[in-house]
């Protein structure tokens, strides 16, 4: 039955019976013939069929979640088995939100050092998937806002708190500036994340609480390409302290501290509470708990603000 679940999870997945069968290294009658089987031993219609494949039905979105735990259970399994044996093998599967992607690499180059054999996939997801398909089995690890209250059944590890300063122009108006306000912030030609970020609602959260409100001149909906901007425009920006171990300070721009809330949410890793963890999900928090990322932020952003 175990084939037969991963072909109905890559079709769900897909949304298309030919990339299913792409996806599973089948013939698409070989998968079709696979999910016809599935339906016949649970006695349920799990498709709905018509000239293309439609979508699950209500009875299938039910059996998809059962496939992904029973699935990840089987995947944990071999995991325990091969570590038992010394080495541990397989595929960890992170989702992080796109403000967090920034510092995975603290997490990922010690995992992969510590386990050589074992493999990363890591997926930038919102906040709203990532509580949907961590509860859905569909990933082992989110890297995400840890005070976000629609994750339930989960295990919460913090790393870090986000902290913002303004990058601006060295040749601007704050160029000799150490400080600055977030209600004088919002008066410059600014570059942000979009409305629909949540990093972005914050921000806005911090304006109003000086009764400001930040008109940006640019939005993006990624990290990478505010930073796009950032380098190469008369724009500022207010940025997470954790974006500077990736993308560093813009050539050109000075770093500024911004006074009034010092802290923004905290950071983490949430993995799903279940008993006993699956080796991956417990080598990754090890490495976590070793990591002293908070102290590695904080020393970067020390670093740029006396530079």
């Amino acid at each position: 039955m175990l084939r037969q679940l991963e072909y109905l999870v890559a079709l769900a997945r897909e949304q298309h019976f030919g990339r299913a069968a792409d996806a599973c290294f089948v013939s698409q009658p070989s998968l079709s013939a696979g999910v016809r089987k599935l339906e016949r031993e649970l006695g349920l219609p799990l498709i709905r069929r018509g000239a293309r494949y439609e979508g699950l039905t209500p009875e299938g979105e039910h059996v998809l979640v059962w496939a992904h735990r029973m699935l990840a259970e089987h995947t944990a399994l071999r995991q325990e088995l091969a570590a038992l044996q010394g080495e541990l093998t397989g595929t960890l599967r992170i989702g992080a939100i796109p403000t967090a992607l920034t510092v995975a690499s603290l997490l990922t180059r010690p995992f992969c050092a510590r386990h050589p054999a074992a493999k990363v996939s890591l997926e930038s997801l919102s906040s709203r998937d990532i509580t949907r398909r961590l509860s859905g089995w569909e990933i082992d690890v989110a890297l995400t806002y840890v005070d976000d209250d629609t994750l339930k059944g989960v295990q919460l590890l913090p790393l870090y708190e986000e902290q913002y300063v303004l990058l601006t122009p060295a040749d601007g108006p704050l160029a000799a500036t150490a400080e600055v306000s977030w209600a004088r912030a919002a008066t410059l030609p600014l570059c942000l994340l979009n409305p629909r970020m949540r990093n972005r609602r914050l921000l806005d959260k911090n304006f109003a609480a000086e009764g400001a409100t930040a008109t940006p001149a640019v939005e993006s909906d990624t990290v990478a390409g505010l930073y796009a901007h950032l380098s190469t425009g008369p724009w500022s920006s207010v940025v997470s302290h954790a974006w500077l171990h990736t993308f560093g300070v813009p050539e050109g721009k000075h770093v500024v501290r911004l006074t009034g809330p010092a802290h923004g949410p905290r950071v983490g890793l949430a993995v799903t509470d279940q008993h006993p963890q699956p080796p991956m999900v417990r080598a990754l928090l090890a490495v976590a708990r070793d990591a002293g990322i908070r102290e590695s932020l904080t020393d970067l952003l020390r670093r740029h603000l006396h530079s």
